[in-house]
């Protein structure tokens, strides 16, 4: 049984941008260890690359937007049919030009989630 109800951020972008910004912090930790302003530097510049490839890749469907989503659109394979349109109230889309602000976003939109449901 399914400890939650809803998937959250279980995604390739997620996922990807995280173990590129854990090798960006462990460099700049390193840099700070051994007083190097290069590895500082360097960690920090792997950090931005993460986050530039995490955005990259939640543009391109590999993201998705938090809270409730159909079942289907579970798996880590799965891309964001929405990603195109952008998504509502979603910084990275409103960066890219994309989405609708979050009050043109309505109940009609929305596609229907059954709560309650558990894996079984």
């Amino acid at each position: 049984m399914s400890a939650h109800q809803y998937d959250e951020g279980h995604t390739v972008a997620g996922w990807t941008g995280f173990g590129i910004a854990t090798v960006g912090t462990a460099v700049a930790g390193a840099g700070v260890c051994t007083v190097s302003a290069a590895l500082i530097g360097g960690g920090l510049g792997i950090v931005v690359v993460a986050v530039l490839v995490t955005w990259a890749l939640h543009l391109t469907g590999w993201g998705n937007p938090p809270g409730r989503r159909d079942r289907a659109q579970w798996g880590m394979r799965v891309r964001d049919p929405l990603a195109r349109a952008g998504h509502a109230g979603c910084v990275g889309c409103r960066l890219a030009g994309r989405g609708r602000p979050s009050e043109e976003y309505t109940e009609e939109t929305r596609q229907p989630v059954p709560v309650g449901e558990t894996a079984g």
